[in-house]
């Protein structure tokens, strides 16, 4: 068995934020990470003073007042919740 690799430090998350529609996650290498809410279902049911209070962890971020976890790497990978649910398009 293998062990993982090891996480690159230009991948670990300076600065994390949510607006009304996305989580925006800065990373040391200077790239800026933008992914739909609605990929993270308790992160889109969570009032704006939960999204506000983030942890950052080497290879992630963190919401502690919702209890959810969030890597660096998968969200690279483009990975979402199975339950995630695309919302509609508004009608133009």
């Amino acid at each position: 068995m293998s062990s993982p690799e090891p996480y690159p430090i230009n991948e670990q998350p300076l600065k994390a934020w949510c607006d009304a529609a996305r989580l925006h996650v800065e990373l040391r290498d200077g790239r800026e990470l933008v992914t739909p809410l609605w990929w993270y279902p308790r992160l889109l049911a969570a009032t704006p003073e939960e999204r506000e209070n983030v942890e950052l962890m080497l290879d992630g971020v963190h919401w502690p007042d919702i209890d959810e976890d969030l890597s660096v790497r998968g969200m690279l990978r483009g990975w979402k919740y199975p339950s995630a649910v695309e919302p509609p398009l508004a009608a133009e």
